[in-house]
């Protein structure tokens, strides 16, 4: 009963704190926020100042469930606290691309004790609204909006009342003047009704300069500071030449004029040797904090090996400095840091467990339900699995007769690979009958690239057996013959450039099977896509009348 007072206490607290519009809080401390703050596969970024805090929503393309939501007190100490898009009502991604189709940069507002989070799903419904009281859930059906083409929706709530959507759409008359020729629109919405009520503006045409044939306006918000509406997006496309770009107007409806050193964020011509590069960078939103500084957090990525980087589009977050009226993110371009000093952050207690940094986890499979930080292969019911709850604790999944390359949902049941140094291990029971039964751990880029290792038969002997996806089926690297068939334990490490793989048929009597294998194979660059690596449980047969079943007890994850 304490424990409930002091939470409803520092509940209240925090909403009386952010009930007061930039009132700078003094009982805060000084502490250094470390990038990314969310590493591993979190793209297109977007936070909101919410009724007790602070709330940021990412991409989950392909994945389920979608659009993780993460809360902080104070924009340094987050943790996941639900999915938006958690119901098969929600998505319609079945035969869609994993890595390329689905969940587009969600935006997330909260307005008059409403949260709204606006989206795309692309290759289906297209742009949408979803609504919550809270933002833990539930969230609503999809409110689509078939008037707005284009895609990267954002709210803007006037003061006047009104409420627009703002979004990438295609060139002005659907005639693009080159590749990569779009604009950014608006329309006025009723938020009541969920309804476009005015036809579409163009506030910006291609981007900074038209003339340079600026690529993939993209990404926008809008802000009202003082008295101008800003106008804040991406440019470049996100890989290298990525960037952010920001316009203002007196106007709602513009014009917009561009700043005229814009961008105002990139990492785009730096030193390609300089020290922990992170390139890529925008896609960008911005916040104060409980002082009144302003921040953004952005997308960028982490190469090792040229532009070669496995974990995805990560979270980052740096400091706004405003000059003549216009906000910076990178002053003269300045590398994006390690870390930064924030000095609006709470106290916390000594349980805090840390997002980003070295971490491990250990997943034994008692609670009544899967982590939020679960990801499975496009949207599904989820009753091919089920948790064991009792003393011994086991995830129990239906081998599905589904390759990955299959427009199926497989059995298949994933989490981010977060650092370049670490690993992921199981324990599974499984009782393999064919050389096409297969069940073990993967670490999966997409369809045509991940390296699976697992417990099969070959040639009627009990093997480990390790995989490399070819075309749209594997090629054997090694196999090992196994005495113990009980409750083999399986590893897969990765060390920047290489993945080492690793069995035991006694608890943590690790074996080496196979060669290192090269990380490049599931780089994005390498692979294509918008995602990241995962580490997953993975089991497939080619019998879809036969009742196969595997028991993975427990899984561990661990980075540096």
């Amino acid at each position: 009963m304490k424990s409930i007072k002091i939470i409803f206490c520092i509940t209240i607290c925090l909403t009386a704190l952010f009930s007061c519009k930039n009132t700078p809080v003094t009982n805060t401390i000084s502490m250094e926020i470390t990038n990314p703050i969310l590493p591993g596969f979190y793209p297109d970024p977007s936070i909101c100042k919410g009724a007790d805090g602070y709330y940021m929503v990412t991409s989950t393309f392909g994945y389920f469930p979608g659009i993780p939501v993460f809360y902080s007190p104070d924009m340094v100490h987050w943790e996941q606290v639900g999915n938006v898009l958690n119901r098969i009502d929600q998505l319609q991604v079945d035969s869609l691309g994993i890595t390329d189709k689905g969940t587009y940069a969600p935006t997330i507002e909260y307005h008059n004790g409403t949260y709204y989070v606006a989206c795309t799903e692309v290759g289906n419904r297209e742009n949408y609204i979803v609504t919550a009281k809270d933002p833990r859930g539930p969230w609503s059906a999809l409110n689509v909006f078939p008037e707005v083409i284009g895609f990267d929706p954002s709210l803007f709530f006037d003061e006047d009342g009104r409420t627009y959507i703002i979004y990438n759409s295609e060139a002005p008359d659907n005639k693009p003047l080159y590749t990569g020729h779009h604009t950014i629109r608006i329309n006025e919405i009723d938020i009541n009704k969920m309804a476009v009520i005015s036809d579409n503006a163009i506030l910006v045409n291609g981007g900074v300069d038209l003339s340079k044939k600026p690529i993939w306006i993209e990404g926008p918000h809008m802000y009202k500071v003082n008295e101008y509406y800003y106008v804040f997006a991406a440019e470049g496309g996100t890989c290298e030449d990525h960037s952010q770009v920001i316009f203002r107007s007196k106007n709602v409806m513009g014009p917009f004029e561009p700043w005229d050193q814009n961008p105002i964020l990139t990492q785009k011509g730096l030193d390609p040797n300089r020290i922990d590069p992170v390139t890529s960078t925008g896609h960008a939103d911005m916040i104060q904090d409980l002082n009144g500084n302003w921040w953004a957090i952005f997308l960028g990525c982490r190469p090792y090996t040229g532009d070669h980087y496995n974990l995805g589009r990560e979270t980052f977050m740096a400091p706004v400095k405003w000059q003549d009226g216009w906000p910076i993110i990178n002053p003269d371009f300045e590398p994006v840091q390690n870390s930064y000093v924030f000095s609006g952050a709470f106290p916390t207690s000594e349980d805090y467990t840390p997002l980003n940094g070295a971490f491990s986890i250990s997943e034994n499979f008692k609670a009544d339900s899967l982590d939020f930080t679960w990801l499975t292969i496009r949207a599904s019911n989820n009753n091919w699995y089920n948790i064991d709850t009792t003393a011994e604790g086991s995830l129990n999944m239906d081998v599905l007769p589904y390759k990955l390359i299959y427009t199926n949902t497989p059995s298949f049941i994933g989490r981010r690979q977060q650092h370049k140094k670490g690993f992921a291990s199981t324990q599974l029971y499984f009782n393999p009958e064919t050389e096409a039964d297969k069940a073990g751990l993967v670490v999966f880029q997409n369809i045509g690239h991940y390296y699976f290792l697992c417990q099969t038969i070959k040639e009627g002997k009990p093997v480990v057996q390790l995989l490399k996806a070819e075309g749209d089926s594997f090629v054997e690297i090694s196999s090992e013959t196994i005495a113990n068939t009980d409750h083999i334990q399986l590893k897969i490490e990765s060390d920047v450039d290489v993945y080492r793989f690793f069995y035991a048929e006694k608890e943590n009597n690790w074996n080496e099977i196979g060669p290192e294998l090269d990380a490049k194979f599931l780089s994005t660059n390498t692979a294509g896509g918008f995602t990241g690596c995962l580490y997953a449980m993975y089991a497939f047969t080619d019998n879809e009348n036969k009742d196969l079943k595997v028991k993975y007890h427990w899984f561990k994850y661990s980075g540096k």
